[in-house]
């Protein structure tokens, strides 16, 4: 396809002139072309093609009464001749503005959709920040409550600190036990632990006259205040290492840290 002949196709000659807008000169060309030229005339017949499909989606079918009052004005009026081509180039500008009225409509419908649509996802993004602040607000609340509450049973007179440290079998351990018996509440503060095999845990005990009662597992993860079991009439704390998960009974032989205790009624 030579130069010119893509010029004219990108003219929009072909498209006027499908819908009677050409002038004489311009009639003239075109038909000329779409005679001797066969891309030109494949371009005007799928034109023609694509009207058609396009005119009948959006034709509205004609009040019942229209072809009668046409009949009654043809009876009344004289006959004007108007060639088929005429004809066909007429019906064809008026479907070519109802389907440009008909695209424009669903272009915009669409646009105002996608607009919708992402107004929607904004709108829930924003619902979906302002839950996750509700829950990080009241998460922080009640960390902040419990900090207080840990602190003034810290910093209550009645609360003693008993300090524990490791024996030479763990010299790197060192926790710290607040007691208080007239609340009766217990923490312990993990402060460090040796390095254990991953098949041996370390176990704190509360001994209560001939018994080891067990208060639970130490974990290196326990860098913070966390309660305990409050053992009443006990006697010391001990903490042995145990296999992992924790022993029902301690193992004495195994006791890496002990501490007596007083007054704890």
């Amino acid at each position: 396809m030579n130069e010119e002949i893509t010029t004219f196709l990108n003219s929009g000659l072909l498209e006027k002139y499908l819908i009677g807008e050409t002038t004489a000169s311009e009639t003239e060309m075109v038909e000329n072309l779409i005679t001797n030229n066969l891309a030109v005339k494949a371009a005007y017949d799928v034109l023609q093609d694509n009207l058609e499909v396009v005119s009948k989606l959006n034709a509205i079918e004609a009040p019942k009464d229209t072809l009668n009052n046409i009949l009654d004005a043809l009876d009344e009026k004289p006959v004007i001749s108007i060639s088929r081509t005429s004809k066909r180039k007429i019906w064809y500008k008026y479907s070519i503005a109802a389907s440009i009225a008909a695209f424009l409509f669903a272009s915009t419908s669409y646009l105002f959709y996608i607009q919708n649509q992402k107004l929607s996802h904004e709108n829930q993004v924003v619902v979906d920040e302002i839950f996750d602040l509700r829950s990080d607000i009241e998460n922080n609340n009640k960390m902040l409550s419990d900090i207080m509450k840990q602190f003034k049973q810290l910093n209550n007179p009645e609360t003693q600190k008993y300090i524990i440290n490791g024996n030479s079998r763990a010299k790197n351990l060192k926790t710290v036990a607040y007691i208080n018996p007239k609340e009766k509440k217990s923490m312990i503060d993990v402060v460090s632990l040796p390095q254990l095999p991953e098949d041996q845990c370390f176990q704190i005990w509360a001994e209560v006259e001939d018994k080891m009662v067990s208060l639970g597992i130490l974990k290196e993860t326990d860098r913070q205040l966390k309660e305990i079991p409050y053992t009443e009439d006990a006697l010391a704390l001990s903490i042995t290492i145990e296999p992992k998960g924790g022993n029902p009974q301690a193992s004495k032989e195994n006791a890496v840290a002990e501490i007596a205790l007083h007054n704890i009624k």
